[in-house]
């Protein structure tokens, strides 16, 4: 069987998609197939493919709930097929909260549905004052000084590890079983 995996995102503010993109770049440059999907638009069975990874980035603290419900609909196939699943946030800017088992985020998530990926990782995502609404910024601001974050900036900062992106690409292609760490 053709080895072909399929990725599918929900994303805020477009920091997911950017990282999903990048990771099919690299399992493309291994010479494999992919397809990209948003949660939104995905009809495919499962099956399909040999791999299957979601991408979900967080606001104010939560997934979309759309994810949520996506892998309760279709646990059981998620877990016939080698899965991962990486979450976006900016609370993993911080090297203590930057892997899954550390990230208060992915952890809450993990507690809250019964399906564990054969890998999980986080991603410090991109924070852009100015792409914000009102609010949004407002709200973000907020967070950022009670974490001791960046609350004035001229310029987009993007927080995320293109290295670590890389290595997680090139871990779902080696993974088999068994929760690992990238």
């Amino acid at each position: 069987m053709e080895k072909r995996i399929g990725i599918m995102y929900s994303t805020v503010d477009g920091q997911t998609l950017k990282i999903c993109k990048q990771i099919e770049r690299h399992i493309k440059n291994e010479g494999f197939k992919t397809e990209l999907f948003d949660i939104n638009e995905f009809r495919n069975p499962i099956s399909k493919y040999s791999n299957f990874i979601i991408g979900a980035s967080i606001r104010y603290g939560k997934h979309n709930k759309k994810v949520t419900e996506f892998i309760e609909a279709h646990k059981n196939e998620l877990e016939n097929t080698n899965s991962a699943f990486f979450s976006v946030n900016l609370v993993a800017r911080k090297p203590e909260k930057s892997h899954f088992n550390t990230n208060p985020y992915v952890i809450k998530f993990f507690n809250s549905i019964d399906w564990q990926p054969n890998i999980i990782d986080v991603f410090a995502g991109r924070l852009d004052y100015r792409s914000y609404s009102f609010i949004d910024r407002f709200l973000i601001k907020m967070i950022m000084k009670m974490t001791h974050g960046p609350t004035k900036t001229d310029k987009p900062i993007e927080f995320t590890d293109w290295n670590r992106v890389e290595a997680f690409s090139k871990k779902i292609l080696t993974t088999k079983t068994a929760l690992e760490n990238v």
